[in-house]
């Protein structure tokens, strides 16, 4: 769940998405890099690639229409239980539960329900809390309302507790002890990843990008080349790369739920501009005042800026 400073931050980049993509139509029609690069400032490119899968099944197989029940949501990609309940629920006041973290928040600690909210047996647990407060009648209501105490009274750090009006039947607040719910997540020591990425610049001074396969990490995004070892120059008919005087760029560190990526960077440059390269969907030449719109893998990005 993002932050409030998170949320002032992204906001510009939700509009600028928003406006292009008004409809589902105009969202399915558009091509992937133009997705990918309004996506830019948003992190989480998995969203960006499962919203324009969505908007391109619904507008297939659903003729255009939302789908209206959460079975049939939660196989749209990117959609799970909890959205696809909060979509049923506020737009089509149909009875379905939601359970995100605002929720979490509320029914861990007026409920005192001790451990990491995710872990399977917990989160479960939760579910069917939610399952039996969530009303048949007026569910609009209660659903809005619901993740409104979570987002604005019954928040991550100083929550509004003497103003809630669930503060009487609330356990965590009767025992003093909101501080304790929800339980935090069990720390884990993230393990160190490294590579090389090679910045290949041409004469005229544009950097040569791979795009990535559609599937794993900065899917479908334009990257560098990169290897394990700096002495291994990716292999590019009829273009030849010499080491550049200062080679070795800052290293930077790009940080993933799961692990840490150490990147460092080599500077070469091409004897000549092959424009032949450019002609697969593969590699592209592109020029440092970014005036061409692909979607950049985020460490990419900066090292990108900081040439200029």
């Amino acid at each position: 769940m993002l932050q409030q400073t998170q949320v002032s931050t992204v906001i510009p980049y939700y509009k600028r998405f928003t406006k292009i993509f008004p409809t589902v139509k105009s969202l399915a029609t558009a091509e992937s890099d133009q997705v990918l690069h309004l996506w830019t400032g948003l992190g989480y490119y998995a969203r960006a690639r499962n919203l324009h899968k969505t908007a391109q099944i619904i507008q297939s197989i659903f003729e255009g229409s939302f789908p209206n029940s959460v079975a049939d949501l939660i196989e749209l990609p990117g959609i799970g239980r909890s959205t696809a309940g909060a979509i049923v629920a506020l737009s089509m006041n149909v009875p379905a539960t939601i359970l995100d973290g605002n929720v979490k928040r509320v029914l861990t600690r007026n409920f005192a329900i001790s451990g990491w909210p995710e872990q399977g047996k917990i989160k479960q647990q939760l579910w069917d809390i939610a399952e039996n407060l969530t009303p048949k009648e007026r569910v609009k209501d209660y659903t809005q309302a619901i993740m409104d105490l979570g987002a604005t009274v019954c928040t991550r750090s100083k929550p509004s507790c003497f103003s809630c009006p669930l503060n009487k039947n609330c356990i965590a607040f009767n025992d003093n002890s909101i501080s304790k719910f929800p339980g935090k997540k069990p720390r884990r020591t993230l393990p160190v990843k490294s590579l090389v990425m090679f910045v290949l610049q041409s004469p005229t001074g544009e950097i040569l990008l791979e795009k990535r396969p559609p599937s794993g990490i900065w899917g479908s995004l334009y990257s560098l080349p990169e290897s394990k070892s700096a002495e291994e120059l990716p292999q590019l008919n009829h273009i030849s790369f010499k080491r550049s005087e200062n080679w070795a760029l800052p290293p930077l560190r790009h940080t993933f739920s799961h692990y840490h990526l150490d990147i460092q960077p080599v500077l070469f440059k091409a004897t000549q501009k092959i424009n032949s390269i450019a002609d697969s969907d593969r590699w592209l030449w592109y020029p440092l005042d970014h005036s061409i719109e692909v979607g950049l893998a985020a460490p990419v990005k900066k090292l990108l800026s900081s040439l200029t």
